[in-house]
């Protein structure tokens, strides 16, 4: 494996790699990362690895300073995954100038869920994700579902400025009690990991009541608000979804949908979501 932390590096290797995946992260990986990894090594030749925590993505109060870090850990991980590549910048060198100019995604896809909880979040994944795939020009890249509202920021990126680029999407990795896998997960203490998994119940438990024929998502959303906060738990939303644009669906009809939620357990906020 071949550790790049200049853009020319990365290039020089990427002109000999055939066919390329990549696969962009912020590091402090896990299992859901390195299943990425592996998912990626089935759609192309070689499998490139980014790790990069882009500034620009976080709030003013959010956790930039305080985000995982573990680069030695993580290079052993990729190397045993059989990633060829990792590029790993720092800061100047994926930002070389003060950024001016941007991608702005559909107001309306990111000024809800994730995006009203965490305003220019999106504005900030856009591009630097854009930069990414200019710098590497892989013909495909990995994102995990568990980041779903990304995910459809992405595929929208892609499809509108005609990048020659295919996403694909992996299914969320799980512990066994159904917590979905994330870096933030270290945040919990010893008593806040054993309460996470609630997050994916009362997920689950809306996805069985739509399956078995419920509409009325407000009610269902109410009651899983309301179980989240007796046991502790600070709710930004549990809300269900179209999947095709994260809009409210219709009461009626057979159209995908995707239960989604995010709430604070001490110190962590945990996002989850089920398709339906």
């Amino acid at each position: 494996m071949q550790l790049h932390h200049t853009v020319a590096s990365l290039r020089a290797a990427r002109a000999q790699a055939g066919r390329v995946a990549l696969v962009p992260t912020m590091g402090n990986l896990h299992d859901g990362h390195i299943a990425l990894m592996r998912e990626a090594a089935r759609h192309a030749d070689t499998v490139i690895a980014s790790i990069f925590v882009n500034r620009i993505q976080f709030g003013a109060s959010e956790d930039f300073d305080k985000y995982p870090r573990t680069p030695t850990a993580d290079y052993e991980k990729l190397e045993a995954a059989g990633v060829a590549h990792v590029l790993a910048p720092d800061e100047k060198e994926m930002y070389p100038q003060p950024q001016r100019y941007y991608v702005e995604p559909d107001p309306a896809h990111v000024t809800i869920l994730e995006g009203a909880a965490r305003p220019g979040h999106f504005r900030g994944v856009a591009i630097v994700v854009l930069k990414l795939l200019n710098i590497v020009q892989p013909e495909v890249a990995l994102f995990g579902k568990k980041d779903y509202q990304q995910l459809m920021v992405l595929r929208n990126l892609v499809r509108e400025l005609s990048l020659p680029v295919e996403i694909v999407a992996q299914e969320t990795t799980r512990a066994a009690d159904g917590l979905a896998l994330s870096s933030r997960n270290g945040y919990l203490s010893a008593t806040e990991r054993l309460e996470a998994p609630r997050l994916y119940k009362a997920l689950s438990n809306i996805a069985a009541a739509v399956r078995t024929g419920s509409r009325d998502f407000a009610a269902l959303e109410a009651t899983a608000i309301q179980a989240l906060e007796q046991h502790g738990w600070r709710p930004d939303y549990v809300t269900v979804r179209r999947r095709i644009d994260l809009q409210t669906p219709a009461t009626t009809g057979s159209e995908p949908l995707v239960a989604l939620a995010a709430a604070r357990l001490g110190p962590a906020r945990l996002i989850d979501n089920i398709e339906i």
